[in-house]
């Protein structure tokens, strides 16, 4: 559906600042960096605590856009520039777009299933679209969008083609569900569970159910479980006499009562009692989160009047939900972004923008199935994907499926790149080898009933089953805590030495570049080379400047720290030989670190050096020692006063102003007052509080994982590893899993010192760390099997954890993990 312009006048309230044409919106656009259909999308430009979106609205009208909601107040814009915007000035311009889309929600009758809890919320939702799709039109949020600004762009995706449509709202703090009630509106709801999740805002568990419960003010059905006391009790305190409730649990008077539960071979088979009906379903689960998740969904079915022997048969076809997009390498040296787990317009939308993001490869192909949930015209479907992928510059589009190759003509007509047409997986397969995937980025996008993951499969670079997972949301998450103890003009710089921390380097680059960040450093020349022709533009700092990458410096725009006199007047010499004026440049000082940097009693010298020199100084920084301690802290104090004196003498030389920059990722949580003109953030980013200060909700990025390769049930007696350091005793069961010395694994976590997370239990080494492969303890573990994933670090052992049983520190860890090891980068 699309709106004028005028009409989203009448109903947000706003006054006109420009009103130029009266142009029908599609799309609502909330991130510049997320603009994909530019003539149709109307951008709202919210305030942040650091940014103002009306910044963006000059940038967005040079690349198209024409139609904005602003807020009033002081603003940068110039309307002189903008002479055919539509710009609609509102008070509150989250306000507005969340009245916008509960106006758009009222104009539907369909059922809505709203469903909002402490967890489980996208789980059910994704099951109860695998369960529901073959019968109804559904529109769903997208993968977790739950959020006050995701909930309303959820909720923009109706039309009037959809007959069911399922929706999530999470909240975390007083006040924000009263704001997506109307917007969603559901008429059943779901009430997952109350849990400890987002606790932060609230005062009690029961004020935080007390807020959820508000999004089931208008609704006609509740489900909730009946054996969780915290739930029954906020649903009776809370409980509207209008509405109807229904429940599940082990209890006659629940409407859904379970008679049995049978766990075996990976399956659990459940029997319940509802009305007259006696069922019995299997489902493949044996965890109690998924159980629960699957009754939520049964008593949705059986609300549904769905008939038992089609629930019985959809609730064991049920999937795990890759609720992620992947990138990894791929055949060819091809990247690949596995996206298989959604094709509708909005869930296109964000990973044509990731795809654009990667700069790796100059070419781009995209592999789409049929969209089977848009409710919308055919023709009209297409089309707008055709524009979609015209506007990111897609070369390839592959289309798989019946409907999405009988409206070629739709892509012939808006899009120029190449196209391929097949009418199913296997069809694509058989042609594979004829499409000739080589040194490109290709997105994989589709339906899951097309099973897509066969394609990931026979693209997907088949390597070392230990691989490194890389959390990129947790990673912007991290950026975004550290952003908020900042003022509003201190710039951040952030490290991607060694090889993003073994994170990885482009990958790495390319986010941190897509969030905006003012700086990227590295330790050497080369990794700065990598970066530039993987098409990262941000400044980069090399801190190890070598005279032998002098040309590499110039050629590829890299600003190198000058740390010493001799490299100083090197540099010098080579600018002035070979003509290159007012380079960018950065001095280290020497304040207490004694590793690099002009120590104080040479300041004087190059204070006389400055003024004729050939280079530009952008920068003059320093390193905390031991910014992390407090202990330290009269250290610390020192350093920046010796910092701040140096850096000012510098100044007056120079006759210019420069960027000021000491703090690291502890010295921004505990030295706030040395945040001065930028900071350098670090192992932060990657999740480690190098500070200790339980001010930040951090995320760490990285998830190391193994498999099990092989099982021994050994005998008393009998012995470990090499030098038979590892002894079992009656009934030992050992687990030999993929991952040695040469992966990262050191030999100093051997003979049980080290401990890895498997069906959530820790197990621990036995015997010595060989180079691949290592073995560990897991008797008395259950249902453990060959093949079995084995984490060595992440969510349920962290890093920190694994690096003191090491005794190391995160960054050695980290670091030390091999090249071989695969890295998959994904955005939940």
């Amino acid at each position: 559906m699309e709106y004028s312009m005028r009409y989203i006048g009448q109903i947000t309230g706003g006054k006109w600042l420009q009103l130029a044409s009266d142009d029908s919106i599609g799309q609502l656009l909330l991130d510049s960096r997320r603009l994909i259909f530019p003539a149709t999308s109307l951008f709202f430009a919210l305030k942040g605590p650091r940014r103002d979106g009306s910044q963006f609205v000059g940038e967005l009208y040079k690349r198209g856009v024409r139609n904005f909601v602003v807020e009033g107040g002081k603003s940068s814009m110039k309307i002189e520039d903008l002479p055919d915007a539509n710009i609609l000035v509102v008070p509150d311009a989250l306000a507005a777009l969340q009245h916008l889309v509960a106006v758009h929600r009222s104009k539907f009758s369909l059922p809505v299933i709203g469903i909002t809890g402490s967890n489980g919320k996208t789980i059910v939702k994704e099951w109860l679209n695998q369960l529901l799709q073959a019968n109804y039109h559904i529109v769903r949020s997208p993968k977790s969008y739950n959020s006050q600004t995701g909930v309303p762009l959820s909720v923009w995706q109706m039309e009037p083609g959809h007959e069911l449509a399922i929706f999530e709202a999470g909240i975390s703090k007083r006040g924000e569900m009263e704001r997506l009630e109307p917007i969603i509106r559901p008429t059943i709801g779901i009430f997952t569970n109350i849990g400890e999740a987002h606790s932060e805002g609230f005062d009690s568990r029961a004020e935080k159910a007390a807020e959820k419960l508000k999004l089931f003010d208008h609704a006609e059905t509740l489900i909730f479980c009946g054996d969780q006391p915290h739930t029954v009790e906020a649903i009776a305190h809370w409980r509207h006499q209008s509405i109807k409730l229904f429940s599940w649990g082990h209890s006659q008077l629940d409407n859904v009562c379970i008679r049995s539960t049978e766990t075996h071979d990976g399956w659990t088979t459940i029997g319940v009692s509802h009305e007259q009906l006696d069922l019995t379903f299997s489902v493949p689960f044996t965890d109690h989160a998924s159980i629960e998740n699957a009754m939520h969904c049964l008593s949705v079915l059986l609300l549904l009047k769905q008939p038992a022997e089609q629930i019985a048969a959809r609730m064991q076809e049920l999937s795990p939900i890759a609720m992620r997009l992947e990138l990894k390498n791929g055949i060819n040296h091809c990247s690949i972004i596995n996206d298989s787990y959604s094709a509708d317009l909005n869930s296109l939308t964000f990973a044509l923008d990731f795809l654009a993001a990667q700069q790796q490869h100059a070419r781009r192909t995209v592999i789409l199935s049929d969209f089977l949930e848009s409710g919308r015209e055919e023709s009209s479907l297409y089309a707008t994907i055709a524009q979609a992928l015209a506007w990111t510059k897609v070369d390839r589009l592959i289309g798989i499926g019946p409907r999405i190759g009988a409206h070629a003509a739709a892509f012939a007509e808006r899009y120029t790149g190449e196209t391929a047409f097949y009418p199913t997986v296997e069809a694509f397969r058989h042609d594979l080898a004829a499409l000739h995937f080589r040194e490109e980025t290709i997105l994989i996008k589709g339906a899951r009933v097309f099973e897509f993951e066969e394609i990931d499969r026979l693209l997907t670079e088949q390597i070392h089953q230990t691989v490194m997972e890389v959390n990129l949301n947790a990673m912007a998450q991290n950026l975004r805590q550290y952003r908020q103890l900042l003022e509003p003009a201190t710039r951040v710089m952030c490290m991607v030495k060694a090889y993003g921390y073994g994170s990885g380097s482009f990958e790495i680059a390319n986010l941190l570049q897509f969030h905006g960040v003012d700086y990227l450093g590295v330790a050497y020349a080369d990794e700065g080379v990598v970066l530039r022709k993987a098409g990262i533009r941000v400044p980069i700092m090399i801190m190890n400047t070598e005279n032998s990458s002098f040309d590499s410096l110039v050629e590829y725009n890299l600003q190198p720290v000058i740390y010493s006199s001799s490299l100083m007047h090197s540099f010098d010499r080579w600018l002035k030989k070979e003509g290159i004026p007012a380079f960018p440049v950065h001095l280290e000082l020497e304040t207490g670190m004694n590793r690099l940097g002009f120590p104080p009693d040479e300041i004087d010298d190059l204070l006389k050096a400055l003024p004729t020199a050939a280079f530009k100084v952008v920068s003059v920084f320093s390193h905390f020692a031991a910014s992390e301690e407090q202990q330290q802290d009269p250290f610390t104090n020192r350093q920046g006063k010796l910092y701040l004196e140096t850096a000012d003498r510098i100044r007056q030389a120079l006759g210019y102003p420069f960027l000021r920059h000491l703090a690291n990722s502890a010295g921004i949580v505990r030295h706030p007052a040395l945040q001065l003109d930028m900071v350098r953030l670090g192992i932060g980013l990657y999740g480690v509080d190098s500070a200790n200060s339980h001010r930040l909700d951090l995320q760490e990025v990285s998830t190391l994982k193994t498999t099990i390769a092989q099982i021994k049930h050994l005998r008393e007696g009998d012995t470990i590893g090499y030098g038979r350091k590892g002894l079992a005793a009656n009934g030992t069961v050992i687990a030999t899993v993929r991952i040695g010395y040469a992966d990262g694994y050191a030999r100093g976590l051997g003979n049980g010192a080290g401990k890895m997370w498997i069906n959530g239990r820790l197990a621990p080494t036995i015997g010595i760390i060989s180079m691949d492969m290592t073995m560990i303890d897991i008797t008395g573990i259950p249902d453990v099997r060959e093949g079995s994933e084995v984490v060595v670090f992440g969510k349920e052992l962290s890093v920190s954890q694994l690096a003191t049983w090491g005794q190391t520190i995160p960054y050695e860890i980290l670091t030390g993990i091999s090249q071989r090891v695969r890295r998959i980068y994904f955005e939940e």
